[in-house]
């Protein structure tokens, strides 16, 4: 259960569906997270960079940029 979202699905989904990352799921991008539509505007985008560039990549392009 997600603590800062309290109608967030994606943990169900991805435990349910075996998959670490939406983008792994093969009804990507789909409309059942919970998110409001910012949110899901943003994990869309994120998904869809990691999927064309891999994980470790979106990684270390992301990871010395301050997240607030």
């Amino acid at each position: 259960h997600c603590r800062i979202f309290k109608d967030c699905k994606v943990r169900e989904c991805h435990i349910r569906k075996g998959v670490d990352f939406c983008f792994q799921c093969s009804e990507f991008p789909c409309n059942n997270t919970g998110f409001d539509e910012h949110l899901y505007k943003r994990s869309v985008s994120i998904n869809k960079r990691m999927k064309a560039i891999g994980i470790e990549t979106y990684y270390n392009e992301i990871k010395d940029i301050p997240r607030y």
